[in-house]
């Protein structure tokens, strides 16, 4: 939408739509390493979450504090800093997450 001549008009471009959390059974999550344009340091990435930001903030802000590093949570994925996968795939497993393992 460029321009509108209707005084009535209220542009909604569907963005404040939060997608709903699927509960962690029926997510399919996956742990994997990456190391890509991160000046070649590690990071475990969980891909795949469906669900709000403040729902994927929450279980990084647990990841993180359970393996006792730093991280990120956006856009779906969660990055825990250095090679964690073996601890976060038994944590998400506990969670009652389904996860696998995929990458080195």
């Amino acid at each position: 939408m460029v321009y509108s001549t209707n005084d009535d008009f209220e542009y909604n471009d569907g963005s404040g739509e939060e997608a709903e959390t699927l509960a962690p059974s029926e997510q399919s999550l996956k742990v994997m390493l990456d190391k890509k344009a991160r000046g070649g340091k590690k990071v475990t990435l969980v891909a795949g979450f469906v669900g709000s930001e403040e729902d994927l903030k929450v279980l990084g802000k647990e990841l993180k504090s359970k393996c006792g590093v730093g991280g990120s949570a956006k856009d779906g994925e969660i990055l825990i800093q250095g090679d964690h996968r073996d601890k976060v795939f038994d944590l998400l497993l506990k969670g009652g997450y389904r996860a696998k393992k995929s990458g080195g």
